[in-house]
């Protein structure tokens, strides 16, 4: 049966559900390297795409444009390595980057990723490894830039196709795995398996037959460490086999027996073999899979065969570990995702009941932990215990599956048997057994500790604490605790105790570590408590502790209030402000408290520091006025004024400046009001003038701009202090640029006697009043009148100077001025000294002192001026004699020179130190050829033209120009602005340029006249130079030039300068005549030189005249002009007379031409004879084509046919084709047979009507574009079964499908598409186009034969289309068949639902909506049978009641007012026990009247509104509803309800057992009261002994006395007397047994050694008796070292 299978299969997924296509599922499309990651690659519609599912989310299907010929997903992340070709590449899909890149040398035939880090790749010759990515797990891994090579190829897996490459995880061994068809030994097995294994180490290869293969590793009885194994499966022609054998083998570990155990093939499966293997390292099962779909499952460690069962009709072609179930799992070539694996609950009943292999069973369950054999266990155990083989028993005990038999009671057991003489106790060998094979339990640990512990041995348990061989518990860590506190914390941690966690490192002093742990943990410690422990025992770290307390980056973890009272109360004030610093460090206004008292804490105790801590500033939120009251008490006089705010108090604080740091108090002024700061000032000047002076000058520098100079100088005037004003003004001076600042600090200075700063500022300052100086210096009548000298010369005051000077006697200071101050200013003393008539002597005598530089211009002008200027001429003479050579010396001396008429013209031509321009222009009212001399010289050239064009000097104008040679100048006086231009050129031609001898003069003036486009006088100007003498007559150049500008200018003698010049160059000549259309001038030019083709070239270029070029042609008689003639008519449509001319030359280079223009033309024969001509001497395939379409157009068929026969080499298919696109098809025909273009020929057999031998040519073309267009050919003219067999060509051809259908319909041949299409479903090449295509057919045109075409072949058509086409046909029927087989199930339902009539049957509608996906489809179909098919909505409700929402269901039928149809599904459903279906159920049997299925509904179901259906029931008109009520408000402990219920309706034994039920005392003796009340005697005494733990004896006692009931009180007391007495004997006799036992106890503790008798750390004792010395050697029980 199903349910007995040992294992758990299940169909993950199906990848054609989620859109790949299944033709790109296969091996080499599709890679499955992980249980998380499918990649497949496909292409659609001509996209090549990558698509990749993500199986933990099948839903999530990534599609990336990717065109790689392999896809490799990485087995955890979404990473990618792609292949194309030799390339290489990982990219990460999720960052959108490519990780690494790497082209290799050789072809790669397979790869895979062997780790998270690693890409294994093969190829023909070698295999190699790549570290290629660092995955999150393991983000330090160092990647590699290239492949590195592991091991080359073995020669016998050449040839074959590499399907695996395995690894060992300690990458020590290697497998690769291939398959080959077995074409060499015919007996053997027909698909060969060949694999390599590697051994890293040795570096040796050892080849073996075998189809599958896997690593794997297995812990062995008795062994200290896992044994590597190695399995492969392999199948011949003898059978099959699965080997397992040990690598590696490790010292000390049991030698693996090697495995060979046959593999069962079944008969119909003869040509299966191992395809793919997986070892499950919990279960230690080989899962072996086969190309058949096989699954076979072995046990690793015997080769047992567990079961063998086919899980996949086709082949699982890939295979991975199915990590989450231990499991396998596969994709097969249908798209299913399947995973195989253990079933926990039924494997080891399996074997047992099936194999009945008990070993098995025992070896497995212990191994897995499963469930199964645990009887087996127990009885094992029990048996081998009574027979005293405890060794055994306890390796039983110690391997039992989940622990079952590793228990309290085990341990008991075992400490409970006596140890033999010279032997291990059996508890030792348990324990000892227990941690070899792993971890303790709880029990176990607590049993092994104690005695550890009094041995004093904490060392052991510190050692199997690392090795993690115990289970720490609070209660190991309190054993612990009491012998070593640190290994206490390590237990208590490892258990989880936080509380006793941090106690232990409160204990151990590592304070630092609690917070750190409570938060990892989430516990919240009493901090305060444990900060006052920790301050009492050290301050210092107590101090550390509390600033941890409060920074922790989640919040303060204590009250800050609570630690500084903690560190007050024990005076700790240092500490407490260590404290405080640190915690009031993000100065936050709700600590302002807190800061004052720190500040108040420290200014009283050590001021010091509260100047620190202020000086620092980091608190802003503290009581400013307390804390500076406290500041100014403590001396500390500048904080105080940081904290003042009255004026009052900061001015009496002020005022002690010597208390006081000055930069500091300079900086605080900067922190007052302008009015406070000026208040502060005059207090300090008013109470220490001399103390407090320069603090004031130094302030009120600092911040004059804002308080005003203004005002402070009112300040410092009012208090008569000009020091303090000069010094101040003095510190600003410098800054200001007002002017009165300026006026007042020269004032200070001067009166301060600070004439040398008077100096200084007059000198430098640019922002005083200069007259206002002036005039004060004037009054000053300083000893020293330099100053005022310095500001009369800065601003120009030089003539009042010299007045003030003058009239004042101080001559000497005018000296002083010219002399040391400016000299430069000289002549503007001179002009003034001459303008007060002082003496010429005086004059000459101040000038000749004056050593400094004198600005020369500035002085004749001053003198010049005043008509005076002979009166500097010995100065003059004097700078002359000593060298000098200004140029102003020399203007002054040719003004002299000049105006005195001492051989003026001399003088300006030899010297060359004046300044021409000056002189000039001093010359041009006086004497213009003196000007024109001066302006020469100096080459002034606009001054010469204007004074010579004014002076009509224009023959001096002309010689200039010839010789300045400035083309700037030329175009300015050639400019047709220029009114004297026409003077000027006549000179130019009449004197300039003839009496020239210099070629570049000549050169620049003809450039001149070109560039101001002077064509006309150019012309006459080169005229002059060469038709008459001169030195430049044969220049060729100025030949060329008189040509150019004739040609440009004055056309009309361009032909007699032809005639008259020789000696150019002709082609440019006649170039340029071209361009400017004189073609006539041109042509003479090239005939009187022979060149006769370039005189062709311009008769029919330019001339255009055919005729003359005839003539010419004829008259010359040479080739090359015949052709260029040939070329011209051509061009002229001349065709007959250009094929004569090239026929004359013999010229067939330009046939292109030729035969394109005659084609155009139709001038085919005329063509004919040039082709003729031209294959004389040419043989090119264009001449030939055209001469044998010539042929064709001029209908000479016979000729064509000769042509053919002979050589040529002409392109026959395309002169065909030309022929066929005229319409010549019998001259095509003899073309395309010569060739034999079947293609073109049938082609052009349709056209000539000969359809049979048509298609005899399609079928020797074999090419689809023919059959198109035959069949075509054949459907117009209703050929049809010549159709049909072009056809039968086509639909092979999916492309051509669908316009072949097209093509058929639109014409309305239905019925032969149909014949055609049946016809061709027994072809070898039938796909799928073609069954879809005809099922559309069928459901157009003949749809009673479309369910029987479904039926048989539903799994070769395209569903999706076929559903569009019957649905638009309306079949409904087969719309529902064709969503079942499309798993479609959704639409499936809806579409019988909708079209019921039709499509609905209602077994085949249970089938499908039990799978659709969208569950509001059970609810529409609920629906849906409501109204259409009640009788059997039950039916389907029992089908899907585990898939609905009852609740909704219920409501949904409440709704509607029908929930008794639905009662047996209600009856099915409660066990749910689903409010909603409850209530709904119960109201039925309400209205049924059903009270016993009621109260048992409401027994056994509990989710409903139990009170509101009591609250109902106790209305109700039947007794039983109404008990009914009376119990549903006792399960609700309503009490007094449920009997205030009951006594209503009498109901006394009810009520009694209601109060019974309550446990409430109170309840009891009030009902136990009402009886009394009422009189009921019997039910007084029942409810006594039924109620008996309940009612106190006492009030018993007292109603009985109060009514008379001492009869039926009594048995009651007697009752209760007789349980008394009882419990008194059994009390004092259980004290007296526990006295005895505890005495004992302490005896036996007292006399016996720890664990029962025997010491734990001797290897062999001597019994439970006293410990012995004699020792026995460690054993391996892993208590010792």
């Amino acid at each position: 049966m199903a349910g007995e299978r040992p294992i758990s299969f299940a169909e993950l997924s199906q990848l054609t559900a989620l859109g790949v296509q299944p033709t790109s599922i296969g091996f080499a499309t599709l890679t499955l390297e992980s249980d998380k990651f499918i990649c497949v690659r496909e292409e659609v519609n001509g996209t090549k795409q990558v698509v990749i599912i993500d199986l933990n989310d099948a839903n999530n299907v990534m599609r990336r444009p990717i065109s790689a010929e392999s896809a490799i997903m990485h087995p955890e992340e979404k990473v990618i390595a792609l292949r194309a070709q030799r390339q290489l590449q990982v990219f990460n899909i999720e960052l959108k980057q490519k990780v690494k890149s790497i082209s290799m040398n050789e072809d790669v035939v397979f790869w895979t990723w062997i780790s998270n880090t690693t890409l294994g790749i093969v190829t023909e010759t070698a295999v190699y490894h790549w570290v290629a990515y660092a995955p999150a797990s393991a983000p330090a891994t160092v990647t590699a830039d290239a492949p590195v090579k592991v091991f080359d190829r073995h020669a016998s897996l050449a040839g074959n196709q590499i399907i695996n490459y395995r690894v060992t995880p300690d990458d020590k061994w290697y497998v690769l795995i291939g398959i080959s068809s077995n074409t060499t030994n015919p007996a053997g097995f027909k698909v060969k398996g060949a694999m390599q294994l590697y051994s890293r180490e040795r570096g040796v290869t050892q080849p073996i037959e075998g189809h599958a293969a896997s690593f794997a590793e297995i812990r062995l009885d008795g062994a200290t460490s896992d044994t590597k194994l190695f399995a492969f499966a392999v199948r011949t022609a003898t059978g099959a086999k699965l080997h397992v054998v040990e690598i590696d083998h490790q010292a000390g570990n049991p030698v693996y027996a090697k495995k060979a155990v046959d593999v069962f093939f079944p008969p119909e499966a003869t040509n299966d073999f191992p395809v793919a293997m997986q070892v499950s390292k919990r279960y230690g099962i080989v899962y072996l899979v086969t190309k058949y779909g096989f699954i076979h499952l072995y046990d690793l460690e015997s080769g047992t065969c567990i079961y063998m069962n086919r899980i996949s009709g086709e082949t699982m072609f890939v295979t991975c570990e199915h990590k989450a179930s231990n499991g396998i799992i596969g994709v097969n070539r249908k798209g299913q995702v399947l995973s195989v694996t253990v079933d926990d609950d039924t494997i080891i009943p399996y074997i047992l009941s099936t194999l009945n292999n008990t070993a098995l069973a025992i070896s497995l369950a212990s191994r897995a932990n499963l469930p199964g054999a645990d009887d087996l266990y127990t009885r094992q155990f029990a048996q081998l215990f009574a027979s005293g083989n405890f060794p055994e028993a306890a390796k039983v005990a110690a391997n039992s599956p989940r622990g079952i038999l590793r228990t309290s009671q085990t341990i008991d057991q075992f400490k409970g048997v006596p140890s033999q003489g010279g032997q291990i106790s059996p508890i030792l060998q348990y324990f000892g057994i227990l941690l070899e094979r792993g971890k303790l339990n709880k029990y176990e640990s607590l049993e092994l500790a104690r005695p550890v512990l009094l041995q004093k041995r904490q060392q052991l348990l510190e050692k199997w604490l690392k090795e993690d061989k115990l289970e720490c518990s609070e209660e190991l860590g309190d054993i612990v605790r009491i012998h070593d506190m640190n290994l206490a914390l390590s237990v208590y941690l490892r258990a989880n105790v936080p509380n006793k966690v941090v106690a232990c490192f409160a204990e151990t002093g590592q304070f630092a570590k609690i917070i750190v742990y409570a938060k990892r943990v989430n516990y919240t410690p009493d901090y305060a408590a444990l900060l006052q422990h920790i301050t009492r025992l050290n301050p210092d770290q107590g101090a550390e502790f509390a600033g941890q307390l409060v920074n922790d980056e989640t919040g303060p973890l204590v009250d800050i209030e609570r630690v500084v009272d903690v560190f007050m109360s024990q005076s700790m004030y240092q500490q407490a402000t260590s404290f405080l610093l640190d915690a009031l460090k993000e100065n936050r206004p709700e600590q302002g408290p807190l800061q004052t008292r720190l500040l108040e804490m420290n200014l009283v105790h050590a001021p010091q520091v509260a100047d620190a801590i202020l000086g620092n500033e980091m608190f802003t939120h503290y009581d400013r006025p307390r804390i500076a009251n406290l500041c100014e008490k403590a001396n500390l006089l500048q904080r105080a004024l940081e904290h003042y705010d009255d004026i009052a108090d900061i001015k009496r604080v002020v005022v002690h400046v010597n208390l006081l740091s000055a930069e500091w108090l300079v900086n605080y002024f900067g922190k007052l009001t302008t009015e406070q700061t000026l208040e502060c000032f005059n207090e300090m000047l008013r109470v220490n003038i001399r103390q407090n002076l320069q603090v004031v000058v130094q302030a009120a520098t600092k911040y004059s701009e804002f308080i005003g100079a203004v005002r402070l100088i009112e300040m410092f005037e009012s208090f008569k202090t000009f020091e303090g004003l000069y010094y101040y003004l003095g510190s600003i001076v410098n800054l200001s640029e007002d002017p009165e600042v300026h006026f007042k600090y020269i004032q200070a200075a001067t009166r301060t006697g600070q004439i040398r700063e008077v100096e200084r500022i007059v000198r430098e300052s640019n922002f005083y009043n200069p007259e206002k100086v002036k005039n004060f210096l004037k009054e000053a009548k300083l000893a020293d009148q330099l100053p005022l000298i310095i500001v009369c010369d800065r601003f120009d005051y030089v003539h009042d100077l010299v007045l003030y000077l003058y009239q004042n006697g101080l001559t000497n200071f005018i000296e002083v001025y010219v002399q040391r101050v400016n000299s430069a200013r000289t002549p503007q003393v001179i002009g003034g000294l001459l303008d007060v008539d002082c003496d010429e002597t005086t004059i000459k005598a101040l000038l000749a002192s004056v050593t400094g530089p004198v600005p020369v211009d500035e002085l004749v002008d001053e003198v010049e001026k005043r008509n005076r200027l002979k009166l500097i001429l010995p100065w003059l003479e004097a700078k002359i004699a000593a060298g000098q050579q200004e140029p102003a010396i020399y203007n002054a001396m040719a003004k002299i020179y000049i105006d005195s008429n001492q051989n003026p013209e001399q003088f300006l031509k030899e010297n060359n130190i004046y300044d021409p321009l000056v002189v000039g222009k001093y010359c041009e009212k006086r004497d213009p050829y003196l000007a024109y001399i001066a302006y020469a010289k100096g080459f002034c050239d606009d001054e010469l033209i204007v004074i010579t064009n004014d002076n009509q000097m224009f023959k001096h104008q002309a010689r200039y120009l010839v010789r300045r040679r400035r083309l700037e100048l030329w175009a300015q006086v050639l400019s047709p602005d220029n009114t004297h231009k026409r003077q000027l050129i006549d000179q130019v031609v009449a004197t300039a340029v003839p009496e020239s001898t210099d070629p570049e003069d000549v050169s620049v003036t003809v450039k001149a006249f070109l560039s101001a486009d002077l064509p006309t006088e150019l012309i006459e100007l080169l005229e002059k130079i060469v038709l008459e003498p001169s030195a430049f007559s044969d220049n060729s150049n100025l030949k060329k030039l008189l040509l150019l500008t004739a040609i440009r200018a004055d056309k009309g003698k361009v032909m007699g300068y032809i005639d008259k010049v020789e000696g150019f160059d002709v082609n440019e000549i006649a170039g340029i005549a071209i361009e400017q259309g004189l073609y006539e001038e041109a042509f003479t030019l090239f005939r009187k030189h022979n060149q006769h083709l370039d005189a062709m070239n311009v008769l029919v270029e330019y001339i255009v005249s055919i005729d003359r070029a005839s003539q010419y042609a004829t008259k010359v008689d040479e080739p090359a002009v015949w052709s260029r003639l040939g070329k011209a008519q051509l061009d002229g449509l001349r065709i007959k007379d250009a094929i004569d001319s090239y026929i004359r030359a013999d010229d067939p280079a330009n046939y292109l031409e030729v035969i394109e223009t005659s084609s155009r033309a139709a001038k085919h024969d005329d063509l004919v004879r040039y082709l003729q001509m031209a294959r004389k001497t040419l043989r090119e395939p264009a001449i030939d084509t055209e001469l044998a379409f010539a042929y064709a157009r001029t209908d000479r068929l016979h000729d064509m046919e000769e042509f053919l026969g002979m050589t040529n080499v002409a392109d026959q298919l395309s002169a065909g084709e030309k022929a066929f696109d005229a319409g010549l098809y019998d001259a095509a025909r003899l073309l395309f047979s010569s060739i034999s273009n079947w293609a073109r020929l049938a082609t052009t057999l349709i056209y000539l009507g000969e359809n049979q031998a048509a298609v005899d040519a399609a079928r020797k073309a074999g090419n689809t574009q023919v059959w198109k267009q035959v069949n075509a050919a054949c459907i117009d003219k209703k050929e049809f079964r010549l159709a049909q067999i072009c056809g039968l060509n086509l639909i092979v051809h999916a492309e051509e499908l669908t316009a072949l259908v097209r093509l058929y319909e639109h014409a309305g041949y239905t019925d032969e598409l149909i014949s055609l299409l049946e016809a061709g479903l027994g072809l070898e090449r039938a796909h799928m186009g073609m069954f879809t295509e005809l099922s559309v057919l069928y459901a157009k045109y003949r749809p009673e034969r479309l369910m029987e075409h479904l039926k048989l072949f539903w799994s070769r058509i395209n569903i999706p289309k076929v559903i569009r086409a019957s649905e638009q046909a309306h079949l409904w029927s087969e719309l529902v068949f064709l969503y079942v087989k499309y798993d479609e199930f959704d639409n499936a339902a809806l579409a019988m639902m909708e079209r019921s009539a039709d499509a609905w049957e209602h077994n085949q509608f249970k089938e499908v909506v039990v799978k659709v996906a969208n569950i509001e489809i059970y609810y529409k179909a609920l629906t849906h049978y409501l109204q259409e098919q009640p009788m059997l909505l039950n039916d389907l409700l029992s089908v899907l009641a585990a898939r609905i929402d009852h609740t909704r269901v219920v409501k949904m039928f409440q709704k509607a007012d029908e929930l008794p149809m639905i009662k047996s599904y209600l009856i099915a459903v409660q066990h749910n026990n689903i409010p909603a279906v409850n209530e709904s159920y119960n109201e039925l049997l309400i209205e049924d009247e059903d009270y016993k299925t009621l109260r048992d509904s409401t027994d056994s179901q509990d989710a409903f509104d139990s009170l509101g259906l009591a609250a109902r029931l106790e209305k109700h008109d039947l007794l039983e509803f109404r008990r009914l009520a009376a119990h549903l408000y006792k399960q609700n402990s309503k009490w007094e309800l449920s009997i205030a219920l009951s006594k209503q309706d009498k109901l006394f034994k009810d009520a009694i057992d209601t109060a019974a039920s309550s446990g409430s005392t109170e309840v009891a003796e009030e009902l136990l009261a009402y009886f009394v009340d009422i009189g009921s005697k019997e039910n007084y005494t029942a409810t006594l002994f039924t109620c008996f733990d309940l009612i106190r004896p006492d009030h018993a006692q007292f109603l009985s006395w109060r009514s008379g009931l001492q009869d039926f009180t009594m048995p009651y007391l007697l009752t209760v007397q007789r349980l008394q007495a009882d419990l008194l004997i059994s009390v004092d006799k259980r004290l007296r047994e526990l006295s005895v036992k505890e005495a004992k106890k302490e005896a036996v503790e007292q006399e016996a050694p720890i664990l029962l008798g025997s010491t734990l750390m001797i290897g062999g004792g001597a019994g439970f008796g006293a410990p012995t010395t004699n020792y026995m050697a460690p054993q391996q029980t892993g208590f010792y070292q």
